[in-house]
């Protein structure tokens, strides 16, 4: 054993993101010109040690960097110890811990110099008469991630521009190349891909692969997998995200010339993704809209789209529970059920302001009274049309009903 070797540090790091994962960080390159990640143990002698200690799911190389990531029910103080020596042994056997890298297969840190010589002397000096700038993001297993800047951030022609132009010219003279995808934030542009006009905005030519978007009971679900990289998230962080509600989402479904179309929108804190999905079931990437505008404009039509679903109920399904009522609105995401109580006392405003009895009266919770939620009765009062003094909430529940042509009885299930 090397005095080097001996003298080996290693410090880990724990992730302020993401509780289950922790970076290992040594004082040189674990192997120069070299990045690597493992989902399970490959070929390479540290995927073979790393997956060796029981616990670790994913593992990622860059630099001097070691990203490991465990599962559920592990616990760090159990595995640090037990990583850390197993990098110790790999580092001290070998001068390769990633594996030979095959002859014909470029590594990602050589691969994003070559894009970035590529986009600086063929790309860059045309954009930038148009005030733009187009930078590589960084590599992963042969993945390009592109920047936009300037002129070309939020440009409508920049989606044209990277496809036709940038995209075509990296395949080109970079064979190697996997997939290109564009992490550009056009909504924080000057001018974004969607604008309070009605004109037709321009998208990206990418289809999504087949089974990355799945529909079930009314709700759309994307692969995180597929979804996670496009948000700057692992999947494991993505899935958390979603359970945080740090990660939201939206489906909106096409009316008029977009009849049949589903849009899903699916925004992280950095960054967004959206898709439109045909009749078929096809599907392809579409730039999302601007978060100011998309908030606006959606929120302003749920209490209509509330209203109009909640008005089609007849007979045996007078009521729908909140999560029902969302599941049948498109919404699946965390917070759609607040969204939606949301929408429901827009639609009480408007009610009282035009002496109408409370079409929010046909939303209830899921409780064996199928009453509405405490915040019904709260603002029904606050609008001088709450419960009549010793009126109880379930003969006021039910005189709304009878207003609207329901009756209490006809309480549906969720």
């Amino acid at each position: 054993m090397s005095e080097a070797a001996t003298q080996r540090r290693i410090r880990a790091q724990a992730s302020s993101r993401d509780a289950h994962v922790m970076s290992f960080v040594l004082d040189a390159e674990v192997q120069p010109g070299r990045a690597a990640r493992f989902d399970g143990p490959e070929d390479a002698p540290l995927s073979k040690a790393l997956f060796g200690v029981s616990g670790v799911t994913h593992v990622e190389v860059s630099g001097a960097t070691i990203r490991v990531q465990k599962s559920e029910g592990a616990d760090w103080a159990d595995l640090k110890a037990a990583i850390a020596a197993a990098i110790r042994t790999v580092l001290d056997f070998t001068d390769t811990p990633l594996g030979q890298a095959a002859e014909d297969r470029e590594s990602d840190a050589a691969l994003l110099q070559r894009v970035e010589d590529l986009l600086q002397a063929q790309v860059n000096p045309a954009v930038a008469a148009h005030g733009g700038h187009i930078s590589a993001d960084r590599v992963e297993n042969g993945t390009v991630y592109l920047r936009m800047s300037g002129g070309c951030q939020g440009c409508a022609a920049s989606a044209a521009t990277l496809r036709e132009g940038v995209e075509r010219m990296l395949r080109a003279a970079l064979p190697q190349v996997a997939d290109i995808v564009d992490v550009t934030d056009h909504a924080a542009g000057t001018n974004p891909f969607y604008t309070a006009d009605t004109g037709t905005s321009p998208v990206f030519n990418r289809p999504v692969p087949p089974g990355v978007i799945a529909r079930e009971d009314g709700q759309v679900s994307v692969d995180p997998d597929y979804l996670g990289p496009r948000l700057g998230l692992t999947p494991e962080t993505l899935r958390a995200g979603m359970q945080r509600g740090d990660v939201v989402g939206v489906t909106e479904t096409g009316e008029g010339a977009d009849a049949g179309k589903t849009r899903i929108v699916i925004r992280s804190p950095t960054r967004a993704w959206a898709a439109e999905i045909a009749e078929d079931g096809s599907a392809r990437e579409i730039p999302p809209p601007p978060p100011a505008e998309e908030a606006a404009g959606q929120e302003s039509a749920l209490s209509t789209r509330v209203r109009a679903y909640l008005s089609g109920l007849t007979g045996d399904t007078a009521v729908v529970t909140y999560g029902a009522l969302a599941r049948a609105l498109g919404l699946w995401t965390p917070g759609s059920v607040r969204r939606v109580t949301a929408a429901l006392e827009a639609t009480m405003r408007a009610d009282a302001a035009h002496g109408r009895p409370f079409i929010a009266a046909r939303a209830v919770g899921r409780g064996r009274d199928a009453l509405p939620g405490k915040g019904f009765f709260d603002l029904a009062a606050a609008l001088g049309r709450g419960p009549a003094e010793g009126e109880s909430a379930q003969d006021y529940h039910a005189r709304e009903l009878a207003r609207l042509g329901g009756t209490v009885d006809d309480a549906a299930g969720a």
